[in-house]
């Protein structure tokens, strides 16, 4: 960390330059004697990456910023607020405080907060900022996060933990042993100074892979952010052998689509399957993540479509977590008949079909865009179909 990247000229130069292309900064010379055109342009482009992701950091004065990696790593602002909701207590250890977005938004829910990071010169950033955001209940420590727990004595309220998706040589991980720390291997020692575990691991995790991992599983939670899936949650109980539930929820600008289940009542719930109505809808990508097919369809009396295509229909509208279409036509797939429409541009999706997105506009010249919605797939008979909709 080098803190002369916090004097006023500096940092005025950080921000004047927030939008100059990388290149310009990093050949030119700097005209700071202790800083290199490398810190700069490493601090200019961590902190443009915060604009949206991490608006609190980037509109407080003299931040100091990582390296762009740990800002892609890191909660965003949205997620680490949802994840302060479900802890309760007075004390929670941060076992890989990494960035400190998590501990701080932790921090304004829980009395004591413990923040441990391995990375010295990430965790020396991190404890500055606190004190740069006004933060005053956050210990910190520096250490390997198993050795760590050996050595402790203390007992929290909660672990939260977000195992790093890099292994030792550097290349992405997603299964849960690959991460770092391998929680699943020390469960039993995070159990001995917690009575309740929060985990965060990557969305591309298989949530069935993750519960066959882990122990004492009371839910899954699935987080996404405009339709991208961000995050998922493991909330841990010691002891607890109940059903799982599965919470999906997705942010969007205006609201939040929030969709719960036990997982097996997905296992023994049943689809209806039937021809399109008047109403087409498309689940959210929290809720395809989280597998959640029938019981989405039981709860909310929607026929589905395919056995695989994950599409459903009705013949009133209903309040649904995820897009809504109006129905206009519902043809056989064949070029002759997509052909006979004349559709220059739309908007397509393809479920459980035989051929791409790209593959159908090369073949059938459709640009992207406009107001129709095209939704190619395979219906509960086998046969290919093509809705043509518009938004509802």
């Amino acid at each position: 960390m080098n803190k002369d990247i916090l004097n006023t000229g500096a940092q005025e130069f950080i921000s004047k330059n927030i939008n100059t292309d990388m290149m310009t900064v990093l050949l030119k010379k700097s005209t700071f004697d202790k800083i290199s055109s490398k810190e700069l342009a490493e601090q200019i482009e961590a902190k443009k990456k915060c604009l949206k992701k991490l608006p609190t950091w980037f509109n407080t004065p003299k931040i100091y910023y990582p390296k762009k990696l740990h800002i892609e790593q890191t909660s965003s602002e949205i997620t680490a607020f949802y994840k302060a909701q479900i802890i309760d207590g007075k004390s929670l250890l941060d076992l890989t405080g990494g960035f400190g977005i998590d501990s701080y938004f932790f921090s304004k829910k829980i009395d004591a907060i413990h923040y441990n990071e391995i990375d010295q010169n990430l965790a020396e950033i991190a404890t500055y900022n606190f004190e740069v955001l006004g933060v005053k209940n956050i210990s910190i420590s520096k250490k390997d996060a198993i050795p760590f727990l050996e050595e402790s004595l203390e007992h929290f309220d909660w672990i939260y933990v977000d195992p790093s998706r890099r292994n030792k040589t550097k290349g992405k991980v997603f299964m849960l042993e690959d991460c770092l720390p391998d929680i699943a291997s020390n469960l039993s020692l995070l159990f001995e100074r917690t009575n309740h575990i929060l985990i965060k691991t990557a969305p591309l995790l298989d949530i069935s892979m993750g519960i066959k991992a882990l122990n004492f599983i009371k839910e899954v939670q699935v987080v996404a952010v405009d339709n991208e899936v961000k995050e998922l949650l493991w909330v841990l109980k010691k002891g607890f052998d109940g059903d799982i539930l599965t919470k999906t929820i997705n942010f969007t600008k205006s609201s939040s689509e929030v969709f719960e289940f036990y997982r097996l009542d997905e296992k023994s719930a049943v689809s209806v399957f039937g021809h399109p109505q008047k109403y087409l809808y498309e689940p959210n990508t929290a809720i395809l993540k989280s597998g959640g097919f029938k019981i989405i369809g039981q709860k909310l009396n929607l026929s589905k479509l395919g056995q695989h295509s994950h599409l459903y229909t009705s013949k009133e509208l209903i309040k649904f977590p995820g897009r809504r279409f109006v129905i206009n036509k519902v043809i056989t797939y064949s070029s002759k008949s997509l052909k006979e429409l004349q559709i220059g541009k739309a908007n397509i999706t393809t479920r459980n079909f035989s051929i791409t997105v790209a593959e159908i506009r090369k073949k059938f010249k459709i640009k992207d865009g406009g107001n129709v919605f095209l939704f190619f797939f395979k219906n509960h008979l086998n046969e290919y179909q093509i809705i043509v909709c518009s938004k509802a």
